[in-house]
């Protein structure tokens, strides 16, 4: 790498980048409005402005960090930049936004679940860089607690420091999507403090979750360790205020307006509306976990995962509890009647015509060795598919095992990407039936 070119610049008299402010503020001013003593310190920024530029954006020097309020610390040391370091309360679009304070009284916006996810997926999908003193179109700042004040709709950006007045503290239970795991560090805001949004258990265990949240380089979102990868005894789950029940998730008419539309809208191929506002109102009832992405129209495990586990909440068992809605499960959803998913807890996978539920696609791929692929193996043999063994079958994954799927899936009358030798759940079904 070659080495940087270096020379002095003058602050610039009209730019608001922090480093710029900083400078104008502690430097002598000549009468032209231009900088003409300390020529070093002139140098010590265009150095680290360099060093910044070649390192990227995801090493950020903080040479000149941005102007901290009375009640936060100064100048962070060079080399001991805290990894989530946050703006001030500001009104929206920053300092020159409107109004030109923070609102005294907290002014509450009515959001469902399903539109906070919604908002922060936004950021996720355009990956906006992470800054402290940058503001999006949308008027939030880009960093942690701007991020939440956007998903929240909040009137102006908060920081870790002031969201709790627009929550309500919760038990790590009772946390659905939607809802924030904050940490405040009042002796030292920049050491630490960081907010992420809750977006569903990703294991039964809740030991992790899917974190939404604004960090550097840019928004993520990622299965995350509870309550976060550091400082995790720290962080306290809220619940915005302003939460509402989910309304007609995008459909003509109220839910409850909305009939059932009968067995064949959902299932394994099943690509409709209907599928797509039965996954919201599961997620309202308390099973977004089984979602990684989605609620969408086309018919997913996510789905079946996510009705069984309102099924079991009603105290249903065998086929009553088979992952597929029927009318009387699709009464309670529209109505808001029955139980709620506690905890997000989806439970084992459906049972298949007398054999354990289907495992999930991990457990056939390329590597792959455990009881369900010898299973697997065994029940082709005893179909008919046995031809693509030389050996086995046996525990480990293999091309004849693909083969034999692939062979018993164009049966089927499967063709294309349905029969690609890879078995999913209706392949398990129809194998084991």
């Amino acid at each position: 790498m070659e080495t940087p070119v270096f020379e002095d610049i003058d602050p610039a008299s009209d730019c608001e980048c922090p480093g710029c402010v900083h400078w104008r503020r502690v430097l002598p001013h000549s009468r032209a409005g231009r900088h003409t003593a300390h020529p070093a310190a002139h140098r010590a920024l265009a150095l680290a402005a360099a060093a910044s530029a070649a390192l990227g954006a995801g090493h950020a020097v903080p040479a000149a960090a941005a102007p901290h309020a009375s009640h936060r610390p100064g100048v962070v040391p060079a080399g001991e930049e805290p990894d989530t370091p946050q703006g001030t309360q500001a009104p929206l679009h920053g300092p020159a936004g409107r109004p030109a304070q923070p609102s005294a009284v907290p002014r509450i916006s009515a959001l469902t679940r399903t539109a906070i996810i919604e908002r922060a997926r936004t950021w996720v999908a355009a990956k906006v860089p992470y800054s402290m003193s940058a503001y999006g179109a949308d008027g939030y700042r880009q960093d942690c607690s701007g991020y939440v004040s956007m998903a929240w709709k909040l009137p102006g950006n908060e920081w870790t420091g002031s969201l709790a007045q627009y929550g309500e503290r919760i038990s790590k239970e009772e946390l659905l999507p939607g809802d924030i795991l904050l940490f405040h560090n009042p002796s030292d805001p920049e050491k630490g403090s960081h907010v992420v949004v809750f977006g569903g258990w990703t294991d039964d265990a809740r030991t992790s979750y899917t974190a939404y949240e604004q960090t550097r380089p840019h928004t993520r979102r990622q299965t995350t360790p509870y309550a976060y990868w550091s400082d995790s005894a720290r962080y306290v789950p809220y619940r915005y205020k302003g939460l509402t029940p989910e309304p007609d998730s995008g459909m003509p008419g109220a839910p409850a307006a909305t009939p059932f539309p009968g067995a064949a809208y959902f299932g394994p191929g099943a690509n409709n509306r209907y599928v797509t506002l039965l996954g919201r109102m599961l997620v309202a009832r308390g099973a977004g976990a089984a979602y990684a992405s989605g609620p969408g129209p086309r018919w997913t495990d996510a789905d079946r995962r996510a009705t069984r586990a309102f099924q079991l909440a009603q105290g249903w068992t065998g086929a009553d509890a088979d992952g597929l809605p029927g009318p009387r499960t699709w009464e309670l959803l529209v109505s808001g009647a029955g139980k709620d998913v506690k905890g997000g807890v989806m439970g084992p996978p459906p049972a298949s015509h007398g054999v354990p539920g289907y495992p999930g696609r991990a457990m056939f791929r390329p590597g792959a060795s455990n009881a369900h692929v010898t299973r697997l193996g065994g029940q082709l043999v005893h179909r008919g598919f046995g031809r693509f063994y030389a050996v086995g079958p046996g525990p480990r994954w293999t091309e004849a095992d693909r083969r034999a799927v692939e062979a018993f899936q164009r049966t089927q009358g499967w063709r294309g990407g349905a029969a690609d030798g890879y078995p999913g759940p209706e392949t398990w079904r129809r194998l084991f039936s």
